[in-house]
């Protein structure tokens, strides 16, 4: 969620949530000026919470060529939003409704042998061969390598597919150096496409962190998500945050030097301070775990790294 954010002038009578997509799209034209080929814009989990078709729309109104999301459902999402560039789906289970990705004009992930047999049946549907680099999650392990890309020349062939990708995720990518073993691998798995006799066009490995700290990633997509509303899992990169949390302040008080704050006393001041009170708590989404750490910015000045979140609701942030 990024800093809780709050100003003395706020006067709604409840804490609220809103979005910039304004800082969507200038994080967006960040990646396009960065990328050394084309932006894929993913917004899965309705755009990391900002609003699934608002953020499509806007990342590639901005430059983004590309819309990725994990399931078919987000997939529709994005067209019915209005979105007419290509859209990618992976994370597909098996039995995937490949009708309504023919329908729609989605293309679909392709991680195994069982999943090509399912799409092949229902097509003809644009593919992404997606490969095991290095996650041991999603995507064909080395060793089924060469029977998919086999596979898939042969559906192809027949016109129930057309291969026009092959995929990968970097697993350390937030690690300096970390990456070569699955840009290899990668790289590995599209020369062994094109030995099969595909011609895939677009080679995707990057995400976020890798995309920033990482330019020998970047192949012909990168894979932006995660930037694209502020957050850079790599700590490297001032990003724009698209996310803002208001509160009122409802109270206000003067303590001394040694006053202890909040449940258990988990603060107690160092010197005389003023402490405002805000009823923002669990039940606005703000973990447990911001408790002493969140920090807001109240009356033109970043407050926080001490204080307590009350109660099992709402409580007070306290600093």
């Amino acid at each position: 969620m990024g800093a809780l954010v709050t100003s003395i002038r706020q006067v709604s009578a409840a804490p609220s949530l809103s979005v910039d997509l304004a800082a969507v799209a200038a994080n967006t034209r960040r990646f396009v000026s960065l990328a050394r080929g084309s932006v894929m814009a993913v917004v899965k989990a309705d755009g990391f919470g900002h609003g699934l078709g608002d953020v499509a729309r806007t990342a590639v109104a901005a430059g983004a060529t590309w819309v990725g999301v994990t399931s078919l459902a987000e997939a529709v999402g994005v067209r019915e939003s209005g979105v007419d560039v290509p859209v990618l789906s992976w994370l597909n289970p098996v039995d995937v409704d490949v009708r309504t990705a023919v329908r729609y004009g989605i293309d679909l992930s392709v991680p195994s042998l069982h999943h090509l047999a399912v799409i092949e049946q229902a097509g003809p549907v644009r593919v992404h061969l997606q490969l095991d680099t290095g996650m041991a999650r999603d995507g064909a392990a080395p060793d089924a390598w060469l029977a998919l890309m086999s596979a898939a020349r042969r559906a192809e062939l027949a016109g129930k597919i057309s291969v026009v990708g092959v995929m990968g995720h970097l697993p350390c990518a937030d690690t300096a150096g970390a990456n070569e073993a699955g840009k290899r691998a990668l790289l590995r798995g599209v020369e062994m496409a094109r030995q099969a006799g595909l011609r895939p066009s677009v080679r995707h490995l990057a995400a976020t962190s890798a995309a920033l700290t990482d330019p020998g990633t970047h192949l012909d997509v990168i894979r932006i998500g995660a930037g694209l509303v502020g957050i850079d899992p790599s700590g490297t990169t001032r990003l724009r945050s698209a996310l803002r949390f208001t509160a009122p302040v409802v109270q206000v008080r003067r303590v001394a030097a040694g006053t202890g704050v909040g449940y258990g006393h988990a603060h107690v001041t160092d010197r005389a301070t003023t402490l405002a009170l805000l009823p923002v708590g669990y039940a606005d989404g703000l973990p447990r775990a911001a408790s002493g750490v969140a920090e807001v910015w109240l009356a033109g000045c970043r407050r926080g790294r001490r204080g307590d979140l009350d109660g099992p609701g709402r409580g007070g942030r306290r600093g």
